[in-house]
Parts: C-alpha cells; sequence; structure tokens
C-alpha cells in the first residue's frame, strides 16, 4: 500500500487484494527470467505498474 497513490491509496484490504490478485496477466519464463505481462486495457494496469516501479526505486538495504 506504500507504494500505491491516489485513490489507489484508500483502497480496503479486500478491495485491494481483489484488484491485485484478479489482474489480467500471464507469466512469461525465457531465459531464467520470470515476466509478469499485464494486459494493457486492464482498467488498474497502470496503477500496479507504476507501484513496482516506485518499489524497485527504493534504495536496497544492503
Amino acid at each position: 500500500m506504500l507504494a500505491l497513490t491516489g485513490q489507489a491509496r484508500r483502497w480496503e484490504p479486500k478491495k485491494l487484494r481483489l484488484r491485485l490478485f484478479s489482474a489480467a496477466a500471464r507469466l512469461v519464463t525465457t531465459g531464467r527470467r520470470h515476466i509478469l505481462r499485464l494486459d494493457r486495457h486492464w482498467p488498474w494496469t497502470s496503477t500496479i505498474t507504476s507501484a513496482v516501479t516506485r518499489l524497485q526505486a527504493l534504495p536496497n538495504p544492503d
């Protein structure tokens, strides 16, 4: 929830789980990498991708 912004930040846990776990996506494995490909036309794709981008930008605790 820390990476979400706007209206998504106020989602209750039940609604958050529903929207994240019901994402229209496909897990692709290529060259020992796993890539999650989200459907472009799904309503919350931009919310999820921006949240993941914010999490990846955090400094590494190592």
